[in-house]
């Protein structure tokens, strides 16, 4: 199978979700949780997802996850990650709890597919606490994309990670989880980072780019919004509509997509000192915002 047949199979199977001018989303991907060793690249930044993760909570907005969440190729159970990062989940199940949640297949949590593996690790958790299995996350499932589409102009805005346009990290994504749990894990602390991701290898990179840009005007320029890559992508209108909302796992920053008032803007949050030396998280616009139906077919 192609990439431009994963990508349309991915379309396809989506999940369907309406909105209007009033919805609110909020749009992270490549977050990356780990065991908080290490290895564990989003420990840096845990404090500012945190802080943003309970911003957009407290102010209504959905939370979309486009894959790559948790970090299951390094490590080899979810429970070692959720122990580590247990505040953020608990975050996460009051986005679920009402609704707010929508969570996507990356390929280092590919082992989501797996219903028996969700349905045993993520429904519930055991309470150190009360000694007792409490719920997390009971009837979650992972899609592979996620499309939106406008109650009023029937825009669509089709999420997906990205990684439907590799085939070793889509297809191969088994030999890439062994090869990153027996070498490039014990490497990473040296500073070597893994040649089969695309975030840190430039060629892998472009190639995604350019096959989803393919698949996007085949499909009359379909607004699309990846992960993946970690590059943040913010096309101006009547361009193609590829968007990417980057990563979490930037030095000292995190960056995402908004979409709000029928608009959509790149943001970074990231750690600012105040003139009298308060460290604080703070919220940057990088791009936009622009409105949503600027970007029309070409």
């Amino acid at each position: 199978m192609s990439s431009q047949n994963r990508i349309t199979r991915a379309y396809k199977t989506a999940k369907r979700v309406c909105f209007n001018d009033q919805s609110k989303f909020i749009i992270f991907s490549d977050i990356h949780r780990g065991d908080n060793s290490f290895a564990d690249d989003f420990s840096n930044n845990r404090n500012i997802y945190y802080h943003a993760l309970k911003h957009y909570y407290k102010n209504g907005f959905t939370y979309c996850e486009l894959g790559d969440g948790d970090e299951l190729w390094e490590n080899i159970e979810f429970e070692s990650i959720f122990y580590a990062h247990q505040n953020i989940f608990d975050l996460m199940k009051k986005f679920y709890n009402e609704d707010r949640l929508y969570r996507l297949l990356g390929n280092h949590d590919m082992i989501y597919s797996r219903k028996r593996y969700v349905e045993k690790h993520l429904f519930s958790y055991y309470d150190k606490v009360s000694g007792q299995d409490e719920p997390l996350f009971p009837g979650i499932t992972f899609s592979e994309g996620l499309v939106l589409e406008h109650e009023d102009t029937n825009q669509e805005i089709f999420m997906l990670h990205g990684h439907q346009a590799e085939w070793m990290n889509y297809i191969g994504w088994r030999f890439n989880r062994f090869m990153v749990r027996i070498l490039w894990r014990q490497l990473q602390v040296f500073g070597i980072g893994d040649p089969t991701s695309p975030a840190k290898n430039y060629k892998e990179m472009i190639k995604v780019e350019k096959r989803t840009k393919r698949w996007i005007m085949n499909n009359k320029n379909l607004f699309t919004i990846i992960g993946h890559t970690h590059r943040p992508r913010f096309p101006e209108p009547g361009d193609i509509a590829l968007f990417n909302d980057g990563s979490c796992v930037h030095p000292r920053s995190i960056t995402g997509l908004e979409i709000e008032n029928g608009e959509i803007t790149l943001i970074k949050w990231h750690i600012v000192t105040t003139e009298d030396g308060i460290l604080k998280v703070s919220r940057k616009i990088l791009e936009g915002p622009e409105k949503l139906s600027d970007y029309n077919d070409l």
